[in-house]
């Protein structure tokens, strides 16, 4: 785990000066706990303007909403962030699986209307849990079908696809007084490493990055994004030295400059290690915040105080010896706070939006893409629900269910289920179903050499095998039955489960 040095004391002096306040209100930390630690609300009385909540801070959407009102008893205008995406990124419904599909699903019906739709509705959960700025949507064109951490969460391979379903998740979600994030500027569709593993290299001309991966970045400034990400890449086209959150050339001159965008430019995870491998997280906020950031995302690893006090003070020493203008942190702190006053002034239009509790689940159906060979049979008695887990990426984690089994469990009394993945899978799978049928439900088969020869092996054995593809549906359709899902949110698993039934 990174760790970084406080280098000036925690005196009251330095907490309460105009420079600390400052470096305190670009920080957008995370914290433990699923109450508001007292370290928290002391800092956030010093000047932070900010929190991030992750996974681990939440248990349901009332514990959620008595946290913020805890937080913003400190501060009326705390901006309160969280990463949800929805589909197969989320944290509002890390426990059961998102209620509204992801990014590809909607993509796939390519209806800006329904993305519009969904987004509202999640604006508007949000916003009834006192949540004001989401750090979605993905405007990354998947470029890569290979790549390891965007994959569903974009809105598809297509640059114009992608850049009318940014612009229409940005409005949806703004029309609630919440603030949209759209990431990863300039683009990180097109990787074949994660960023929060190494620093991913993106080895495209010029014009190629302006034509693909910019437009939907541009959408999203026309449709009024109040802030956007920046993601931790090397682009050699655009700065062959430093990673797209370090790069002036790309956030000032590129970003601010050639695009024109005036909002709140935010990092993704320093903790991830593409910084704070290669720079440390001290001296790699320092750089960040001097290229154009004006928040620093932190807190989804190291998440307690000394952590926040360290990065402070790297900021303000940062600031004295010079390396840091003064004029710089002030500015990015004025940006944040800026956000924070229009979300204030935004507070109630989601009470405007009348409740559309069931327009998740309309979307998944509607993504669905059911192919069936020859005479597919549906299934109708108790069957055997194999599910292939693929090692979760960091920023989809471990914690979310997905799948099908739980649905079909309760609508098929006495199916069973079991996970598999590795060499062997497919012959476990079979001794594991015995005479019941085969429900094989996979994630990126296209993607996993073990997963593609348990399919093989299953398919060769029993034919009358239904695939459930809830990755990215690169692979040839098989089975018996085959559906694709376009993500692997809650009620992607239903809208399947009822196609299951019904053949």
């Amino acid at each position: 785990m990174t760790t970084i040095a406080t280098t000036a004391s925690d005196s009251g002096s330095a907490a309460g000066d105009t420079l600390a306040r400052d470096a305190l209100a670009v920080l957008q930390p995370g914290f433990d706990g699923t109450t508001a630690p007292d370290w928290v609300r002391r800092r956030i009385g010093e000047g932070l303007a900010s929190v991030a909540l992750f996974g681990r801070n939440v248990v349901s959407e009332e514990q959620v909403t008595g946290l913020t009102a805890q937080l913003r008893a400190e501060r009326n205008d705390l901006l309160v962030a969280i990463d949800e995406e929805s589909g197969d990124v989320t944290r509002l419904d890390v426990r059961t699986g998102s209620s509204f599909p992801g990014n590809h699903a909607l993509g796939a019906v390519d209806d800006p209307g329904l993305t519009r739709a969904v987004s509202r509705e999640l604006g508007r959960r949000l916003a009834a849990c006192g949540v004001n700025f989401d750090w979605a949507p993905s405007a990354d064109v998947n470029a890569n079908p290979d790549n390891p951490v965007i994959g569903v969460r974009s809105f598809g391979s297509d640059t114009g696809l992608v850049a009318r379903h940014t612009a229409a998740w940005v409005e949806g979600l703004q029309s609630t007084g919440v603030a949209a994030c759209t990431k990863h500027f300039p683009g990180h569709g097109d990787t074949n490493v994660d960023s929060h593993h190494a620093v991913p290299r993106i080895d495209v001309d010029a014009d190629t990055l302006f034509e693909r991966e910019l437009p939907p970045f541009r959408a999203a400034i026309a449709a009024g994004t109040r802030a956007i990400m920046s993601a931790h890449i090397l682009v050699p086209a655009l700065d062959p030295d430093r990673p797209g959150t370090l790069s002036r050339r790309v956030l000032t001159e590129l970003l601010r400059g050639e695009l024109g965008y005036q909002g709140l430019i935010v990092t993704d995870g320093m903790e991830m290690r593409a910084i704070s491998g290669t720079y440390g997280l001290g001296h790699g906020v320092v750089l960040a915040i001097a290229a154009g950031a004006d928040a620093i995302c932190v807190g989804g690893g190291l998440c307690d105080e000394g952590t926040v006090l360290g990065l402070r003070d790297a900021l303000v020493a940062a600031v004295r010896s010079g390396e840091l203008p003064e004029e710089r942190l002030a500015d990015a702190a004025a940006r944040v706070r800026g956000l924070a006053a229009w979300t204030a002034a935004s507070r109630g239009d989601a009470e405007k939006t009348a409740p559309d509790p069931e327009i998740g689940l309309v979307a998944a159906r509607r993504a669905l893409t059911v192919t069936r060979a020859g005479t597919a049979a549906p299934v109708t008695g108790p069957a055997y629900v194999a599910q292939f887990n693929p090692a979760p990426n960091i920023a989809v984690g471990d914690q979310t269910p997905w799948g099908v089994a739980a649905e079909l469990e309760r609508r098929l009394p006495g199916t069973a289920a079991g996970s598999f993945t590795g060499e062997g899978a497919g012959a476990a799978v079979l001794a594991a179903a015995g005479g019941r049928r085969i429900v094989a439900v996979v994630r990126d088969e296209h993607r996993h050499d073990w997963m593609r020869s348990a399919l093989d092996t299953l398919l060769a054995a029993r034919p009358d095998t239904v695939v459930v593809e809830m990755g990215l549906p690169q692979a040839a359709p098989r089975g018996a039955l085959h559906i694709a899902t376009y993500g692997a949110a809650r009620v992607c698993g239903v809208a399947a489960a009822e196609a299951v039934l019904a053949g």
